[in-house]
C-alpha cells in the first residue's frame, strides 16, 4: 500500500517538514534505508544515519536536535518508536486474513467453535473444545479435550494445548510452543527408583499474552499454572509446574522458573536466568541476564549474578573481581617482604 507522508503525519498527528506528496509503499532501518521507504530514529546511537539514509520519509522524537543537511522528509513526534509501532499495527491490519476451514483436519463434533474463525490443515480439536471468535488455528496446531481459547486469539504451526487448558483473549503464541505438559514431578522411593506423581492441574493463560516459540509451560500438579493479563514470553522460555506469573512481565529467551515460585507485576527477568522452586518475586522486579535466583526478591529492586544480589553491590564486587590479580601479587610481595625481613 502506498501512503503520503501528510498521510503519514495526519494520523500521528505529528510535524510535517518537508515534501509532503512525497510517497513511500514499505519500511526499512534508518541504516538500509532506500528510496520509497519509511524508517524512524528513536536510539540516539543511530542519529549518524539520518545524514546519511536513503529512506524517503523518517520519524523522530520532537525533541531531537539536527546537526546537518537532511534529505528525507521528516515527521516529529512526541515518541518516534511507539509511532512507528503504530504504523505497523495499522499496515498489519489492512493485511488478508484467513478465515475458513482446511481440510483434511480433525474437529470433535461436541467442540463448539464461535465465528469467523481459521483453522488450519491437520489441525485437531478435541472433545468439548471451546473456541471463541475469530480464532485462527494454523496447520498442525493440537487442541486437546475441554481447552477454552478466547476471542481472537492465534495460534501458530505446531502449538499444541494439552488438555483442560485454558487461553484469554488477543493472545498469540508461535510455532512448536506447548502448553500443559506434565510438571517435572517424580517422587523418589527406594533404591533411588522414581515413580512418577500424576499432574491433575491445568494452564491458565490470562488475555493479551505473547508466547514466542519453543516455549513449554507445564501444568500444575494441582490447581493451575497461571500466565498474567499482557505477560510476554520470548522464545525457548521454561516454566514448570504452579508457577505463577504477575500481569505485564517480560520474560527473555532461555529463562527458566522452577516449580510454585510466584513472581510479581510489571517484572523483567532476563535471558538465562534461572530461579528456584518455592520463591516469591515481588513486583517491579528486574533480574539481570544469567541470573540464578535462589531466593525471595522484594518489590522494586534490581539484582545480578549467581547466586543473585542487589545490582549495586554485583557491581561493586565485580569491580573487585577484576583486581583480584593485581591484590594477589602485592599480597604476595607483602608476604615476602614481611619474610624476608621480619621474620629475620
Amino acid at each position: 500500500m502506498n501512503f503520503t507522508a501528510k498521510t503519514i503525519a495526519d494520523f500521528l498527528q505529528g510535524e510535517l517538514v518537508g515534501n509532503p506528496d512525497v510517497v513511500v509503499s514499505d519500511v526499512s532501518k534508518i541504516e538500509d534505508g532506500v528510496e520509497g521507504t519509511l524508517s524512524f530514529l528513536a536510539n540516539p546511537k543511530y542519529e549518524k544515519y539520518l545524514y546519511t539514509t536513503r529512506a524517503s520519509v523518517v520519524l523522530i522524537n520532537r525533541d531531537l536536535s539536527i546537526h546537518g543537511t537532511i534529505e528525507p522528509t521528516l515527521i516529529k513526534v512526541a515518541d518516534a518508536y511507539k509511532a512507528f509501532a503504530a504504523l505497523l499495527e495499522l499496515y498489519a491490519s489492512s493485511l488478508p486474513r484467513k478465515s475458513g476451514t482446511e481440510q483434511p483436519c480433525f474437529i470433535h463434533p461436541t467442540a463448539v467453535i464461535g465465528s469467523g474463525c481459521y483453522i488450519g490443515a491437520f489441525a485437531y480439536l478435541g472433545e468439548k473444545v471451546s473456541i471463541g471468535d475469530n480464532v485462527k488455528l494454523y496447520p498442525h496446531v493440537y487442541v486437546g479435550d475441554g481447552v477454552k481459547i478466547l476471542d481472537n486469539t492465534t495460534l501458530y504451526a505446531g502449538v499444541k494445548v494439552y488438555q483442560g487448558c485454558a487461553i484469554g483473549s488477543n493472545c498469540i503464541i508461535h510455532a512448536s510452543s506447548v502448553i500443559g505438559s506434565d510438571g517435572f514431578g517424580f517422587a523418589q522411593g527406594d533404591n533411588q527408583h522414581y515413580k512418577k506423581i500424576p499432574q491433575l492441574g491445568n494452564v491458565v493463560i490470562e488475555d493479551d499474552v505473547e508466547i514466542g516459540s519453543n516455549v513449554s509451560i507445564d501444568r500444575a500438579t494441582m490447581g493451575s499454572t497461571r500466565i498474567g493479563k499482557g505477560t510476554k514470553i520470548d522464545n525457548l522460555v521454561q516454566i514448570a509446574h504452579n508457577v505463577e506469573v504477575g500481569g505485564d512481565t517480560v520474560i527473555i529467551s532461555q529463562a527458566g522458573i522452577a516449580g510454585s515460585t510466584r513472581v510479581g507485576n510489571k517484572c523483567v527477568i532476563a535471558a538465562q536466568a534461572g530461579l528456584v522452586g518455592h520463591i516469591k518475586i515481588g513486583d517491579n522486579v528486574i533480574i539481570g541476564a544469567q541470573s540464578g535466583v535462589a531466593g525471595d526478591i522484594e518489590d522494586n529492586r534490581i539484582c545480578l549474578g549467581s547466586p543473585a544480589i542487589d545490582a549495586g553491590t554485583q557491581k561493586k564486587a565485580l569491580v573487585l573481581f577484576k583486581k583480584l590479580p593485581e591484590m594477589y601479587k602485592k599480597l604476595y610481595e607483602l608476604e615476602k617482604f614481611l619474610k624476608d625481613h621480619v621474620e629475620k
